[in-house]
């Protein structure tokens, strides 16, 4: 009983130590939002206050005495960390810097372990195993405080991605390569074998937790993508797959926990992060943010509470030679290895005064901490590394931390682009205008002065004149007219990128639309931005490298039994994307060239500039809608049943937002409100999971009817054959036969339009158009020659084919079907004959 007391005791003071702190850390970033201060370097200088408060008055300041358990950092307070930080790091802007990331994270901790290791042991005598293992411990890099004064500051994103990515990975292998040295150190001796052992070790560990990792974010992306609108069920299903990944990796693969924790993060963040439903993204990023923000909070507030600054002082001399071997090992680092890493193929090359903010940035944080006092206890020195990496830690998080914001400013990186000066002024000329627009309200009830609305009306056309003249000054002073027109099309794609995310929010085009869309959009910004060129590939529906390459595959499936319907079912689905892309693309489109009006009458863009992009948008409008006519016309009963099912989700969409607003307002209690909303997200879940496809076949038995040389043949004869018949989808520009190949089937026309050519001499001409209810094949067929033309789809078109097997069967069981082919074939000769003559 007295056990059990004590343990609750126990319990409450923990509790409400935590709390306690929470409160400080709370109250702390109220004050340095408004002083401007690193939060995380004060967090540090409080807790280190309040352990000197503590000593005078011990039962003033309830959680001044805890410890830092390493144990909580890796497994409670890490994993949220670098699951956040990954889950908000773009990906894409991520891979484009990979390789300048990886030369930082692996060779350049590498260099930096020894750099610091060497240093350290020329000038102190200890060891030089265990100086390598503090260069491990002190090579891990945290940039939170940085990066955060990077987004206050507008530094520019490629840095921001440099600096966290870096971090991101070479934590990691921080931990890895100090948990392989350290048994070196344990060891006491340094063999080849050891050295090799570890280097396999290093990899083995590394590549392992990426798979890991890459694999549960797979799964937890495909879990969520089953889920719809239960901001319950995804959120657990992050935070398990946050803990889960590091759990799984370290205990069940002795794998870089960390390593997964990130690989899982980026799936989801990256190509998980659309099966989130729309509801729950942006409670899923608050929710990730204060997760992040509770665990930064603790571990500063903590490392604080750890500092004896009276051992400090007594060790300040390692100290700061510690301080300098980091300081020269982190230059050698950057300037270094990252130049030599911007000459590989295809690597932007890094701004010199970017390496300079790296080389500064790189604070030492809560992840040395924590790997320091995993092996505090299993090595000679364990004590007083503790203190120089905490000496280490204060000195980059008070002398570079509060040092940064200058530095960056000095260097101009927080000056924003020229695109970001162009898109806030343009805000807030929009902003004002639509102010504008709205002071007419405040009459129409009669009760507001009109003298004081000619005030404010005076005052925000004034405003609005300036924010037009800054416009005006920029593209003066600092636009040229290619300039301009890079910038127009950065905003028309900008304008392209949010259609597309509300379309697909909305439902009205599929994730794989979606997905292709936005990667077409990210390589015309990129081709924009790095060649002030466009290519009209985005835009242009045609049969790319991956669709050629499934085209082969269909083919193959084809010709093996029990696989040519899955080859069908693709085919129909390419129809149906392809209608989509058609669909979001003539949106898109329209929502710029609404804006390119809008700014012909209130900005003053180069009116040549202005028509160009407008031609070209108009050009890619039209486009679409003739493709979106063409489907319509080839498969009206697809496009009815997908804009019915599209309206209807529009309508429900409106529904449970008119509900919500009127749940906010209290017009609706909110027991009705929340059965109102669960009845409209049955409704949208079982859209969502109907299809539209089945609506592009036509039965056999009803275009056989249409066929000429089947009118005379008995109903139950070709009932038979159509059986037979295999249905086949073609996209526009698809060859259906192609000249000289063998022929062993024939087909019939449902819907769309093909047309017959040939190439003679090397000439090619075209032979004959077909439509719905023509048929062609039958001459290479009968006779078992090689085809005589090529056949290609004009539209998307749906065919049924007779294979040679199949209609031998048909023939021999009913000889007027043969009679009616030969005739046909007959008359097709004949026409034959007539065009070459």
């Amino acid at each position: 009983m007295y056990a059990m007391e004590e343990s609750i005791e126990h319990l409450e003071e923990i509790v409400g130590g935590t709390v306690a702190l929470m409160l400080i850390a709370a109250g702390l970033l109220a004050v340095v939002k408004k002083l401007k201060l690193p939060f995380t370097v004060m967090l540090v200088v409080v807790g280190m206050g309040l352990t000197t408060l503590s000593k005078m008055y011990p039962h003033l300041i309830p959680g001044a005495d805890f410890e830092i358990s390493p144990g909580l950092v890796l497994f409670v307070f890490l994993p949220a960390l670098i699951f956040e930080s990954a889950f908000n790091l773009d990906a894409r802007h991520l891979w484009h810097n990979l390789w300048p990331v990886l030369t930082l994270a692996v060779p350049g901790l590498l260099l930096s372990t020894f750099a610091i290791g060497g240093i350290v042991w020329a000038l102190t005598g200890i060891p030089f195993s265990a100086c390598v293992l503090l260069g491990s411990i002190l090579s891990a890099t945290d940039p939170v405080s940085v990066v955060s004064l990077f987004k206050k500051l507008g530094a520019p994103e490629r840095l921001t991605i440099l600096v966290e990515g870096e971090s991101l990975f070479n934590d990691a292998t921080a931990i890895v390569l100090a948990t392989i040295v350290i048994g070196v150190v344990e060891a006491g001796d340094v063999t080849q074998s050891t050295l090799f052992g570890g280097v396999i070790q290093f990899f083995v560990v590394f590549f392992g937790g990426l798979v890991v990792g890459g694999i549960l974010g797979c799964i937890f992306g495909w879990l969520l993508g089953k889920v719809t609108e239960d901001p319950h069920i995804e959120i657990t299903l992050t935070t398990v797959v946050a803990y889960m990944s590091f759990i799984v990796a370290e205990a069940g693969f002795h794998v870089s926990g960390v390593i997964s924790v990130i690989a899982a993060g980026l799936v989801l963040g990256g190509w998980g992060r659309m099966k989130i439903s729309v509801a729950v993204r942006d409670y899923l990023d608050h929710f990730w943010e204060y997760m992040a923000f509770v665990a930064n909070a603790l571990i500063f507030l903590l490392v604080g509470l750890r500092v004896d600054l009276l051992e400090l002082w007594h060790s300040i001399a390692i100290v700061g030679v510690v301080v300098l071997a980091m300081l020269v090992s982190r230059a050698g680092v950057v300037y270094g290895l990252v130049p030599i890493a911007g000459k590989l193929p295809g690597v932007e090359h890094v701004d010199l005064r970017y390496q300079t903010v790296m080389y500064w940035g790189g604070l030492r944080g809560a992840i040395a901490m924590a790997i320091v006092l995993m092996f505090v206890d299993r090595f000679e020195q364990g004590e007083l590394f503790v203190t120089l990496v905490i000496g280490a830690v204060l000195f980059t998080l008070i002398v570079q931390g509060l040092t940064i914001e200058p530095l960056v400013k000095k260097l101009g990186l927080d000056q924003p682009p020229l695109a970001d000066k162009m898109t806030r002024l343009e805000g807030e000329s929009t902003a004002k205008q639509h102010a504008l627009h709205r002071l007419p309200e405040l009459l129409k009830g009669g009760l507001f002065s009109g003298s004081i609305a000619g005030e404010l009306t005076e005052l925000c056309n004034k405003d609005l004149e300036n924010s037009r003249g800054e416009l005006e000054l920029l593209r003066k002073t600092e636009l040229d007219v290619e300039t301009e027109r890079q910038l127009l099309y950065l905003r028309a794609f900008a304008e392209e990128n949010s259609v597309y995310i509300r379309l697909f929010n909305e439902g009205q085009i599929s994730e794989r639309t979606f997905r292709n869309m936005m990667a077409e959009l990210l390589m015309q910004t990129e081709a924009i931005r790095h060649t002030e060129e466009h290519t009209e590939s985005t835009h242009d529906v045609k049969i790319s490298f991956r669709r050629r390459i499934e085209d082969t595959f269909l083919k193959i499936f084809d010709k093996v039994p029990g696989l040519s319907s899955l080859a069908e079912k693709a085919r129909l689905a390419r129809i149906a994307t392809d209608y989509e892309r058609s669909w979001a693309q003539c949106q898109s489109t329209s929502a710029v060239l609404e804006i390119l009006e809008n700014m012909a009458h209130f900005e003053s863009v180069p009116q040549a500039i202005q028509a160009e992009i407008r031609d070209q948008y108009t050009k890619w409008n039209e486009t679409a809608r003739t493709q979106l006519d063409q489907t319509a016309g080839t498969f009206p009963e697809f496009v009815s049943a997908m804009q019915s099912r599209l309206g209807r989700r529009i309508n429900l969409l409106a529904q449970q937002e008119t509900i919500e607003e009127q749940e906010e307002y209290g017009t609706l209690p909110r027991s009705i409100a929340e059965g109102l909303k669960e009845g409209i997200l049955e409704s949208l879940t079982e859209l969502s999971q109907a299809g539209e496809v089945s609506a592009l076949k036509v039965e056999p038995t009803e275009l056989l009817k249409k066929v000429p040389f089947f009118h005379n043949v008995p109903p139950h004869e070709f009932a038979d054959m159509a059986q037979l018949m295999r249905s086949r989808a073609f996209t526009e520009g698809s060859v259906i036969i192609k000249q000289d190949a063998d022929g062993d089937s024939m087909f019939l026309i449902a819907r769309g339009v093909v047309r017959v050519s040939r190439v003679d001499n090397g000439k090619s001409r075209d032979l004959a158009t077909l439509m719905a209810g023509d048929f062609f094949g039958e001459m290479a067929l009968l006779h078992r020659d090689p085809r005589t033309a090529t056949v290609r789809a004009i539209t998307p078109s749906s065919l049924y084919e007779l294979r040679r097997g199949d209609l031998d069967q048909v023939i021999e069981k009913y000889p007027d079907m043969r009679k009616a082919l030969e005739e046909a074939d007959r008359v097709r000769k004949a026409q034959i004959s007539q065009q070459e003559g």
